[in-house]
C-alpha cells in the first residue's frame, strides 16, 4: 500500500471470518480484562488492557507502517514515551548528546529529572553542525537525541550524517542489553514533520518518537505519545517497559488517533499550503524582524530541508520588532489564532515560547540558543488562509502600539 492507503486501512482491517463483526471502523475496546476458555491460552492473546488492547494494537500497527518501522509502542503522553525510551536503554552515569534547541518539556525532563536525580551526563550542542555532535561524543555516549526541525527555532540537523557517526560508535541494538557491549542509539523526535514529510528510520535513526497529541491525532482532543523502531530487539524492551511501568495510551485515545490518522496526508498538505502563504506574507511586514520557516529560501538550512524532507510542515516562528511587549499585544489581539500551547491541530494556534512552552528553560539558556523574548510560534491550521491573514494583520498592527 502507498502512504495514504496505509493511513486509512492498516490496523483497522474488517474481521470477515465466521463469527467476525466486519466492523469497518475499529471498535473502542474498553474492557480492562479478558476472559479465557483455557488457563494457558489467553483469548486472542489478550489478558489485561495494560499489557495489550485491540484498539491500541491497531493504532500501533498503523503508526509503525506509516513511519516505515516494524513496531510501535504507544504511551499516555509524548513525555511518557520519552521517559520510557530513557529508562529502557540508559543507566545512571551514561552520557547523552542532545540538540540544544529542544521542546522545553524535553529539556526539563533530561536536565531536571534524569541529570539531577538519575545521574545522566548531558551535553547540549548545536546539532546543525554535525561536527559539534562528533566532538561531544565520547566512549560512554549511549544516546544522541535530536529534533529536526527543532521547537521553536526550526533548526535542522543532517540526520543521515549524524546516524553514520552514531553507527560508527558501535551497534545501537546493543545499547544497555544483557551486560554485553553497549552501543549508541540515535533518537529523533519527528513530531513537527510527521511521516508524511520525513521518515528518520530511513535516514538511519534507531528510534523515532512522536507526541501523538499533535499532528498525528490532529484535532486537539487526545494526549499521547509513541516510540517507533525497525528493530525487534529494541521494540521488545520498550514493550516490557510499557507493560511494567503502565503509562499506556487508553483505548479511547487510541481510537481518536486512529481516526485522525486517516486524514493525515490531506491535513499536512493543507497545513503546509497555509504556512507557505502566511510566511510569504509575513516577510513583507514592517512589524516583523524575521520569519523562520524551512520552506523559505532565506532559511539558512533550506537546502538541507529540501533534500532531507518531503515537505516543510505547518510550523512558523516569527521575531517581532518590539520584543516581549509586542509579542504580548499580538497574542492578546488575534482571535482566529487561539492563544494556546500545543500544535498540529486543524485550528491555528499561537504562543510565546519564552512565557509558555519554554518557560521552564532558564533565561540564560534561552539566550544562548537564540530564543528571544519577542519570538512567537505559529501552528498554522487548515482554516481559510485569507481569514488567517486578516487576523494577523489586526494583531501585528496592535503589536506596535504601546
Amino acid at each position: 500500500m502507498r502512504f495514504d492507503t496505509k493511513a486509512v486501512h492498516v490496523g483497522e482491517e474488517p474481521n470477515l471470518a465466521p463469527g467476525g463483526s466486519g466492523d469497518v471502523v475499529m471498535p473502542i475496546h474498553l474492557a480492562s480484562t479478558f476472559a479465557r476458555a483455557r488457563l494457558s491460552e489467553p483469548t486472542g492473546g489478550y489478558e489485561y488492557s495494560r499489557s495489550g488492547n485491540p484498539t491500541r494494537d491497531g493504532l500501533e500497527r498503523r503508526l509503525a507502517a506509516l513511519e516505515g518501522g516494524s513496531e510501535a509502542i504507544c504511551f499516555a503522553s509524548g513525555l511518557a514515551a520519552e521517559t520510557a525510551t530513557v529508562l529502557t536503554f540508559l543507566r545512571p552515569g551514561d552520557h547523552v548528546v542532545l540538540f540544544q534547541d529542544l521542546y522545553g518539556g524535553t529539556r526539563r525532563l533530561f536536565s531536571r529529572v534524569f541529570a539531577k536525580r538519575w545521574g545522566l551526563r548531558l551535553s547540549y550542542v548545536d546539532a546543525r553542525d554535525p561536527g559539534q555532535v562528533a566532538e561531544a561524543m565520547g566512549p560512554d555516549t549511549r544516546m544522541v537525541w535530536l529534533e529536526s526541525p527543532t521547537n521553536p527555532l526550526l533548526g535542522l540537523c543532517d540526520i543521515r550524517v549524524i546516524a553514520d557517526m552514531v553507527e560508527a560508535r558501535g551497534p545501537g541494538t546493543g545499547a544497555g542489553s544483557g551486560g554485553g557491549a553497549r552501543g549508541c542509539l540515535l533518537v529523533v523526535d519527528n513530531t513537527f514533520m510527521t511521516p508524511v514529510f520525513q521518515r528518520p528510520l530511513e535516514l538511519g535513526a534507531h528510534l523515532v518518537v512522536h507526541s501523538t497529541t499533535k499532528y498525528l491525532n490532529g484535532h486537539s482532543d487526545s494526549v499521547g505519545g509513541v516510540v517507533i523502531t525497525g528493530d525487534h530487539g529494541l521494540a521488545e524492551r520498550l514493550r516490557f517497559h510499557q507493560n511494567a511501568a503502565g503509562a499506556v495510551l487508553s483505548p479511547f485515545d487510541s481510537f481518536l488517533v486512529l481516526r485522525g490518522l486517516k486524514t493525515l496526508g490531506v491535513r499536512m498538505a493543507a497545513h503546509q499550503a497555509g504556512a507557505a502563504r502566511v510566511t510569504r506574507w509575513l516577510e513583507g511586514r514592517p512589524e516583523v524582524r524575521g520569519v523562520i520557516y524551512p520552506g523559505l529560501e532565506s532559511h539558512p538550512q533550506h537546502e538541507l530541508a529540501a533534500r532531507q524532507m518531503h515537505g516543510f510542515g505547518g510550523m512558523v516562528s516569527v521575531e517581532l520588532e518590539g520584543g516581549l511587549g509586542a509579542a504580548r499585544r499580538l497574542l492578546e489581539t488575534v482571535r482566529i489564532f487561539a492563544l494556546a500551547e500545543s500544535l498540529g491541530g486543524v485550528e491555528s494556534l499561537m504562543e510565546s515560547p519564552a512565557l509558555m512552552t519554554h518557560a521552564s528553560v532558564a533565561p540564560e539558556a534561552r539566550r544562548r540558543i537564540g530564543l528571544s523574548d519577542g519570538l512567537v510560534r505559529l501552528s498554522v491550521g487548515i482554516e481559510d488562509v485569507e481569514d488567517l491573514l486578516e487576523d494577523l494583520e489586526r494583531g501585528l498592527r496592535a503589536s506596535q502600539v504601546g
